[in-house]
């Protein structure tokens, strides 16, 4: 068992290592069991209620394998009958993808998987071969959150009022709306090296997404601020090498921008592409472009050290963490339910402990916030773990502790209300 297991990460591993020298961000094992249980369960759906996952040909690749998978199971094509050293599925290739379908047909299971596959999964997960390139980051809009000095000027313009931290150029909000939580998010992530975005139009800002030919008609261009993410996907793929996958099923804004579109229909996929082209060439959206200039690399940020104040009491640092959503950081507490890739308690107490640690680095010598986010990736890669608190410092072993994600501990130094930039 033992044995499987290692064999089985090993595996996901060297799929994931072959992804970008194949053009993809992510890999779909034919055979996967994608659905849960239910909604509050990580657990497979059991394999006589669901529908296998099948690639449509025209995106189905092979990967190799370093050691052999069984038969039946893992992820694998049940049909086959002995073990074997290489894999079929579908490859989502770079560029633009779009996810359609009706309601309830899988559209969001597919993404969730896709969203989860940037971590191993254990054997008899059903998702084990579902793998994703590294650095995908989930969006989402997130009303309410903290927004501290980002530039969201290629998606959000000139805001009403004259309040100057409404300035988008250093956007700042203790209570920020649906569509600059999402430019936001967008931003920091570019910022903390994503590669590419994974949105669920469920999950998003509506106006922040795309706006259409009439409204454009009803509400001038010169009246409207946000710049929607429709006019700027293309951008980001041929500009700056971020890919995207869309789960859209409302509006066909998007067919035009998309590199590819796979369709979802009682959990079986098929590929739509030039369906959708003809689709978008006979029903024209009548809709211009609200893009006012180039989308442009976000500004280096330069943390202020003293506000990363981990001190609590008598305790020069003290960090707590509670469950998957919140990071207490001295007197300020955390809100992590947007961070949606996290899926264990102790990456975010080790996330905390990354802010202690990017707080003495920022104290010896000022860097950017991608340029912290290096330096401690660098130290991890040297010494692992040990040296985040004093346990692992003394030679002990540091307790529950699991690597995140740079784009994690990003979302949380994001987060910090009492985070100052310049």
């Amino acid at each position: 068992a033992i044995r499987h297991f290692v064999e089985c990460i090993e595996n996901q591993e060297a799929i994931r290592e072959q992804l970008d020298a194949a053009g993809l961000v992510a890999f779909v094992a034919n055979g996967s069991i994608l659905p849960r249980e239910s909604g509050a369960s990580e657990r497979p759906l059991p394999p006589q209620k669901a529908v296998p996952f099948q690639s449509p040909p025209s995106l189905e690749v092979e990967v190799q394998l370093p050691n052999p998978i069984p038969a039946a199971g893992g992820g694998a094509d049940s049909a086959a009958s002995e073990p074997r050293q290489r894999l079929r599925g579908m490859g989502v290739p770079r560029g633009v993808t779009l996810i359609v379908g009706g309601g309830y047909h899988g559209k969001s299971t597919l993404l969730r998987a896709l969203e989860r596959g940037i971590h191993p999964h254990v054997p008899g997960d059903g998702r084990e071969y579902v793998i994703s390139a590294p650095l995908l980051a989930k969006i989402r809009a997130e009303d309410g959150r903290a927004v501290q000095q980002v530039d969201i000027s290629p998606f959000i313009g000139n805001l009403p009022g004259k309040d100057q931290a409404l300035d988008p150029r250093t956007f700042s909000s203790e209570d920020a709306s649906g569509s600059t939580s999402q430019a936001a998010s967008i931003v920091e992530a570019i910022e903390a090296g994503a590669t590419g975005l994974l949105l669920d139009e469920d999950t998003c800002a509506t106006n922040f997404m795309l706006r259409d030919g009439r409204m454009q008609a009803l509400v001038a261009a010169a009246d409207e601020p946000i710049t929607p993410f429709v006019d700027r996907v293309r951008e980001l793929f041929e500009d700056h090498a971020i890919s995207t996958v869309l789960v859209m099923g409302g509006s066909g804004a998007f067919f035009e921008a998309a590199d590819f579109v796979i369709a979802l229909r009682n959990f079986e996929a098929s590929e739509v592409t030039d369906a959708a082209r003809a689709i978008a060439a006979r029903h024209r959206s009548f809709r211009e472009s609200d893009a006012r200039s180039a989308l442009t690399p976000p500004a280096p940020r330069i943390p202020d050290p003293t506000s990363l104040d981990p001190s609590r009491g008598r305790r020069a640092v003290r960090v707590d963490s509670y469950g998957l959503d919140r990071i207490r950081f001295g007197n300020s507490e955390i809100d992590l339910r947007g961070a949606l890739q996290l899926v264990d308690p102790s990456q975010l107490r080790c996330i905390g402990l990354c802010l202690v640690r990017l707080r003495e680095l920022a104290l010896e010598n000022e860097r950017s916030v991608s340029e912290y986010l290096d330096a401690l990736e660098a130290e991890f890669d040297r010494n692992g773990l040990e040296g985040l608190d004093e346990d692992g410092a003394r030679g002990r072993h540091p307790g529950s502790l699991a690597r995140p994600r740079r784009l994690e501990i990003a979302a949380a130094l994001n987060r910090l209300r009492t985070l100052r930039l310049r």
